[in-house]
């Protein structure tokens, strides 16, 4: 009962408010009212806002309208509570205003209604006024002036008013019963898109190919439609799940110094239900329309594996191609392990890795970049940087047939091949030759011997010596 009579206390004020007598005016909270803002940014181009200000209230309905929230709110989102007591307003209707005042939209607003066009005499500068009826600002404006038809404004135009509904910042307007008058600290928070952030790692590779320094950075980007200002910034790293939505409105420059002794400045890593959050130590202002990198790692003498792999294809163990491919591109690839031996052990959000090594005069010279996807504790990071340019392959089919099919196999092919490869470089490479082998497959000869990495890969590690070349020669049968 009591319950009941507090619903009809409340339907009673808003009836009051909303009749002409018992009209409120708009309460206004621009940034100015902010005390906190807390960010955190999600890698799916979304964001979780907690908004903070100190806003006066009357006692009973009040009608606020909460400024410059983002351009790309959710509004079906927004949650607002008090953080100074139990007894905070109760939101009874809210509406996001994202109409923004430009010049066409007031042109727009104001189609069929009557505007002044001040017109500047050209030589004497005296103006004239006179009256003119906006019919149409679609594609261009069409006056009614007196009782002649214009297209274009001569002169200009002088509006009464702005209408209600346009607003200059983006603005949740809502409608909401305060048991308590005076100040309070309320909290708007509200999921948004038009945030996002990356991870970029800067890797320096030493003189021997066999340790790196790595630096991370986060770059957010803000085109929210609203400022941050120093904001607590914490970031999810993961693949969360969202709903889909029916309609959904929503540095090219010098290398980084690498860092040799122990970070200070790293963000804060803990882990968060099946993802890794991680939180800025300082808070920091995010700017509308502003790419900023933050810092989030950095390790120093990280062990590295080069290798230099010939992969190959799967189709020529099924048919006769004799010449398979002259100055065959070798991959060239970096590897280390994500652990704490290695001076890592840390989770490592997706992003670029871009990788320099220094000349001979000193200078970072950029080597090659690659994608790594999310990467926890103990992984291995694998990074292809490029293919060789000194070491080639040439290889071809060198025998090929097809053999009478038993009661288990429908098909069965022997075939045979030769792999040269050549190093121009002077000092000795080992190269890892993969080779995808299809169905039941047997080894029948090789000039070295091989190793079964899968149930369809074999793989054959070749010292090539300076200057100098290697062949591999095998035979198979593959049978279907």
């Amino acid at each position: 009962m009591k319950a009941l009579l507090t619903v009809l206390s409340i339907c009673a004020t808003v009836l009051l408010a909303a009749s002409p007598e018992g009209q409120s005016a708009e309460r206004r909270s621009t940034l100015a009212d902010q005390k906190e803002v807390a960010v955190t940014i999600y890698n799916q181009n979304l964001a979780l806002i907690k908004d903070s200000r100190l806003i006066a209230l009357d006692r009973g309905f009040n009608e606020l309208a909460f400024r410059e929230v983002s351009a790309n709110i959710r509004p079906e989102t927004a949650l607002l509570r008090n953080l100074t007591g139990s007894r905070g307003p109760q939101v009874i209707e809210q509406n996001f205003d994202f109409d923004l005042l430009t010049p066409h939209k007031l042109l727009e607003k104001f189609v069929g209604r009557t505007v002044r066009l001040v017109k500047t005499h050209p030589r004497t500068g005296a103006e004239t006024v006179i009256e003119a009826r906006i019919l149409s600002a679609n594609n261009g404006v069409v006056l009614q002036v007196g009782d002649r038809i214009e297209m274009g404004i001569p002169g200009r135009v002088v509006f009464d008013s702005v209408p209600a509904n346009l607003r200059d910042r983006p603005t949740l307007v809502m409608q909401l019963h305060s048991p308590l008058a005076g100040a309070q600290i309320l909290e708007l928070s509200y999921l948004t898109g038009g945030l996002s952030w990356k991870a970029d790692y800067v890797a320096e590779l030493n003189a021997a190919d066999d340790r790196l320094d790595l630096q991370g950075w986060v770059t957010l980007t803000n085109k929210s439609g609203t400022t941050y200002t120093n904001a607590k910034l914490q970031l999810v790293a993961g693949d969360v799940h969202r709903a889909r939505r029916e309609m959904e409105a929503l540095r090219a420059g010098k290398l980084a110094p690498m860092a040799t002794s122990e970070a200070k400045f790293d963000m804060a890593e803990e882990s968060l239900f099946e993802y890794h959050l991680y939180s800025l130590n300082r808070s920091t202002t995010v700017a509308d329309n502003q790419t900023k990198q933050v810092a989030l790692l950095s390790a120093a003498a990280v062990p590295v594996k080069k290798e230099f792999l010939l992969k190959g294809q799967d189709y020529y163990y099924r048919s006769s191609y004799g010449d398979l491919g002259q100055k065959l591109k070798v991959g060239v690839y970096v590897d280390f392990e994500n652990k704490e031996r290695s001076n890592l052990g840390k989770p490592l959000p997706k992003g670029i890795v871009r990788v320099y090594k220094k000349d001979s005069s000193g200078n970072a010279q950029f080597v090659g970049e690659d994608n790594i996807d999310h990467t926890p504790k103990n992984e291995k990071v694998r990074l292809k940087l490029g293919d060789a340019f000194d070491v080639t392959a040439e290889k071809k089919q060198t025998d090929f047939r097809k053999q009478a099919s038993t009661r288990r196999y429908h098909y069965a092919f022997e075939s045979a091949y030769e792999i040269n490869l050549k190093n121009a470089k002077k000092k000795a490479v080992t190269v890892t030759v993969r080779e995808p082998v299809p169905g039941d497959w047997r080894m029948l000869e090789e000039t070295q011997p091989h190793t079964k990495e899968a149930a369809g890969t074999a793989v054959w590690r070749i010292k090539v010596p300076p200057e100098g070349q290697a062949t591999l020669r095998y035979r198979v049968l593959v049978r279907y």
